[in-house]
């Protein structure tokens, strides 16, 4: 049986039908039953990345590791908490009845302010009796030490816990939505079932409900070369201060982040590293204009530099879902990409403190979208400064929270979270003892605790859609 896959991210209803088509595939199997099948994991090579990042699916995740190695990566957490040391596990992933093995894959703690070490506090090393087990974040690299190796066509994959989320819901919701309204650049996640088995230990530790996100790297690009045009060009990862506006070189390099050492550069290049030199003139040159151009001659330039409605119907989501760690209010958490002819395209990333978590700026429901976040972000302001951009975007905003369309409207919101929730919630506690409970609440440490997502009271999709431009 041959599956032919169409990976679009502008087009639900496409995903859909590959997933269907799985399912097919798996109905024609006669080893349905069977603990592994290589042939099988090869099979759905074809149907891309949407048979991992799929909602309508929880799958098994099991990181099955040694005594030895997972002591290495409590050690190595110890000596440099950001470090990216891979250590060596086996993996398994179980969807659908089918399971797929595969061994030797690089695993390594993950995450900004959810980085933490998963058992024990500093200087402990694993305890095969009542361990202390602690959620955590992990980068899984599935070709480290086993070249080309993939699980259903893909080389690594996050696994991310839902630190500040209660809701379990906050950012599965706004990278839903990104798809939903064809904003391709949006990474693609789902959610899993994680478990951690030390080989020695009889017993194996299950860590409960997980999201699933894509990386930005190569295969990124790779998944949707036929939107970027090509994937040879540079992508950038921009960290706090990318401003787009400082054009200081030295505010742009590799990341280098070893046991003893941390460099991140406000703009990290994550492609043609060798090239290191001609990607940042390009930044450069890039940067100059975005910011000495006015008038005429910026509308010329940036329209023939940008995919003008991508990049607004980004921000459209951005700020309905309150997204204030962003570029525009917080010069922080994006990606972007130059492709080989030098065009440029914005990357969302990072939105589980959204949809009420408000923080660094009063309230995130009430913000007025034409004024999110700083005036001096040029990206954002020169563009919706021109009055065609400015209605268009106003436009996808108006859009978003149309009642006819599934989008932001909040009943079809809230039936979407619910949904999943209900998928999950019989997952949900685990052996870390941590976040065991789904509650509708925002991340204690915002600014506006008040908001809800599935209470008619202080509803944030209600209030969020009334705050927006006539």
């Amino acid at each position: 049986m041959i599956i032919f896959a169409f990976h679009n991210h502008e087009s639900l209803k496409m995903k859909y039908i590959n997933i269907i088509a799985v399912l097919f595939f798996l109905a024609s199997c006669n080893s349905i039953n069977s603990p592994f099948d290589k042939d099988f994991n090869d099979s759905i090579s074809a149907l891309g990345t949407s048979y991992i990042y799929d909602l309508n699916s929880i799958p098994e995740i099991t990181l099955e590791v040694t005594t030895t190695e997972w002591n290495k990566l409590l050690s190595d957490y110890d000596q440099n908490k950001d470090n990216e040391e891979y250590i060596k596990s086996d993996f398994s992933f179980l969807k659908d009845g089918k399971k797929i093995s595969l061994a030797n894959v690089g695993i390594h703690i993950r995450g900004n302010t959810s980085r933490r070490r998963p058992e024990g506090t500093k200087g402990e090393v694993h305890k095969s009796v009542n361990p202390d087990w602690h959620h955590a974040s992990f980068a899984v690299n599935f070709k480290k030490f086993t070249k080309g190796q993939k699980l259903a066509g893909a080389e690594k994959i996050n696994l991310k816990w839902f630190k500040d989320d209660a809701t379990y819901a906050r950012e599965i919701y706004c990278y839903d939505l990104f798809e939903r309204f064809g904003v391709w650049t949006a990474p693609q996640s789902s959610y899993c079932r994680l478990s951690i088995k030390i080989k020695e230990d009889a017993s194996t530790a299950y860590y409960g409900v997980y999201q699933l996100v894509e990386p930005v790297d190569e295969e990124y690009l790779k998944n949707r070369v036929s939107k970027f045009t090509d994937s040879k060009g540079n992508l950038w990862k921009a960290s706090w201060g990318a401003d787009l506006k400082n054009t200081d070189k030295l505010r742009m390099g590799l990341e280098n982040i070893t046991l003893t050492n941390t460099y991140i550069p406000v703009y990290d290049l994550k492609t043609n590293e060798l090239a290191l030199e001609t990607a940042k003139t390009q930044l450069v040159d890039f940067i100059t204009n975005l910011n000495s151009r006015t008038g005429d001659d910026f509308k010329t330039w940036i329209s023939g530099k940008m995919d003008i409605e991508l990049f607004l119907k980004t921000y459209a989501v951005n700020v309905m879902c309150g997204g204030w760690d962003d570029y525009w209010n917080n010069q922080n958490n994006y990606y972007f990409y130059f492709n080989s002819a030098g065009k440029f395209f914005f990357i969302p990333y990072d939105y589980d403190n959204t949809l009420g978590t408000s923080l660094l700026m009063t309230n995130s429901g009430t913000r007025d979208v034409l004024n999110w976040g700083s005036s001096s972000m040029p990206l954002v302001k020169k563009i919706i400064a021109i009055p065609e951009y400015k209605a268009l975007y106003i436009q996808y905003i108006k859009d978003l929270c149309n009642s006819e369309n599934d989008l932001f409207d909040a009943d079809k919101s809230m039936s979407r979270i619910i949904n999943w929730q209900n998928k999950i919630s019989g997952y949900v506690n685990n052996d870390t003892n941590e976040d065991t409970e789904i509650q509708d609440r925002p991340a204690s440490f915002g600014n506006c605790g008040f908001y809800r997502l599935l209470d008619s009271n202080n509803n944030f999709f209600k209030i969020r859609a009334a705050n927006i431009p006539n």
